[in-house]
C-alpha cells in the first residue's frame, strides 16, 4: 500500500487517432491526437520532436520540408518505436505535473489498452515502448474488457455482453461473459479510413483535392449511417485544390453523398457482426438480446449507428454517453480493483 502511494497510478489509452489518460481520484487529465511532429531523421542522428498531440495535428499539410508529422500508432500497433516512446514521454511530463500528497519516488505503473487481435508481438512492443517512455511496471489489458469495465458492464459473471467499439484505426466486435472474450472480431478499419474514402470520393467525384483533417471535419458535420433528421445539417461547403487547374476550388456536398462515400466501411463493419452472431452460443444470444448491443469509441457517435446495428440485428443498440472515455474509465477501475486487474490482464511487468 505504502509503495502504491510512492508510485503514480495511470490508466492509458494509447489509440490510434488520439490517446488519454486518466489517474484514480482526478479523472480524464490528458486527451490528445497521438501525433508526433519532428525534424526528419538523418543517418547517424536521433530525430529531435518538436510537437505532440493538439499542435503536431494542426501543422498536418502545413510544414516544410525538414519536418515530419508522424502518427506512432497505425491501425492500433505501434508503427514508429521512437516516436511513441517520445509521444508517452510527453503524457507522463504532463501527468506528473499533478500535484500529490506523497512525493512521487517510484517510477509509474499504468494499465494500457491494447486491441484484442494483436500478436504477442505487437503486445511486447507496446510494453518496450512503456518502459522506454519511464513507466516502471504494465499491465496490458484489451480494450473490449477495458472498456467493458468503464461502462459498468458485469465482466466476470456468467453474462453474455456484445460490445462494438469503434475507434480511428480499429473496429473491435467482443463478446465477453465469465471474465473472457468468448468471441471476438478485431478489423483493420475505423474512423481513419472513413476519411480517406471521403478523400479519395472528392478527388474522384469532383476533382478535388483536400486533405485528411478537412475530410475528418466533413465526417464531423454531416456524417451518416440513415439519412439525417429534419432540423440537421445537409449540406456543407469543402475547400481544397483543384486537380485541373491547380487552383483553390469550392464545392457543396450533400449528406446523402457523404453517407454513400462512407458505406463501404459501415457495410464490412455490419458484414462482420452479423457473421460473428451467427457464431454466438444461444445462451449468449438470449442474454445480448435482453442486454442489447453497446456501442464504444469515437465514430460509433456517427449519426444513425445505433439505428442501423439494430436494424441489421433485430436487436437493441445503445451508444454509451462517454464513447471516447470508455477505455481509459475502465481503467482507472482496474487500478482501483487489483483482483479484477490481476484476472483481465494480458501482460504485467
Amino acid at each position: 500500500m505504502i509503495l502504491d502511494n510512492l508510485s503514480l497510478p495511470i490508466a492509458i489509452d494509447l489509440g490510434t487517432s488520439n490517446t488519454l489518460a486518466a489517474v484514480p481520484g482526478k479523472g480524464v487529465i490528458f486527451e490528445e491526437p497521438t501525433v508526433v511532429a519532428r525534424l526528419k531523421k538523418k543517418p547517424g542522428v536521433m530525430p529531435k520532436p518538436l510537437a505532440f498531440g493538439k499542435k503536431a495535428k494542426a501543422m498536418i499539410g502545413r510544414q516544410p520540408e525538414i519536418m515530419e508529422i508522424i502518427n506512432p500508432l497505425r491501425r492500433g500497433v505501434i508503427a514508429d518505436f521512437d516516436a511513441a516512446v517520445d509521444f508517452l514521454s510527453y503524457l507522463l511530463r504532463i501527468v506528473g505535473e499533478l500535484p500529490s500528497r506523497w512525493p512521487r519516488l517510484l517510477r509509474p505503473k499504468a494499465v494500457i489498452g491494447v486491441p484484442s487481435g494483436i500478436t504477442a508481438v505487437e503486445k511486447r512492443a507496446v510494453r518496450a515502448v512503456a518502459l522506454g517512455a519511464g513507466i516502471g511496471r504494465v499491465f496490458l489489458v484489451e480494450e473490449p474488457m477495458a472498456a467493458a469495465v468503464g461502462i459498468g458492464l458485469v465482466v466476470n459473471k456468467p453474462a453474455g455482453n456484445l460490445l462494438i467499439d469503434i475507434g480511428g484505426g480499429t473496429t473491435e466486435i467482443a463478446v465477453i461473459s465469465l471474465g473472457g472474450i468468448v468471441l471476438h472480431r478485431c478489423l483493420k478499419i475505423g474512423g481513419n479510413n472513413l476519411d480517406e474514402l471521403l478523400v479519395n470520393f472528392f478527388r474522384l467525384k469532383y476533382g478535388l483535392l483536400v486533405g485528411l483533417p478537412t475530410a475528418e471535419k466533413v465526417k464531423i458535420k454531416i456524417g451518416s449511417v440513415l439519412p439525417l433528421k429534419k432540423n440537421s445539417i445537409k449540406q456543407i461547403s469543402v475547400r481544397g485544390r483543384d486537380l485541373e487547374t491547380g487552383l483553390p476550388k469550392t464545392i457543396i456536398v450533400g449528406e446523402e453523398e457523404v453517407r454513400e462515400a462512407l458505406s463501404p466501411i459501415i457495410q464490412e463493419i455490419s458484414l462482420n457482426l452479423t457473421e460473428l452472431l451467427e457464431e454466438v452460443p444461444p445462451e449468449i444470444t438470449t442474454d445480448i438480446s435482453k442486454r442489447g448491443i453497446v456501442l464504444t469509441g469515437g465514430c460509433s457517435q456517427l449519426k444513425g449507428m445505433e439505428q442501423m446495428i439494430a436494424r441489421e440485428t433485430k436487436m437493441p443498440a445503445w451508444a454509451v454517453d462517454y464513447p471516447f472515455e470508455a477505455v481509459v474509465r475502465g481503467g482507472v477501475k482496474l487500478l482501483e480493483n487489483e483482483k479484477l486487474l490481476q484476472a483481465l490482464m494480458v501482460i504485467k511487468t
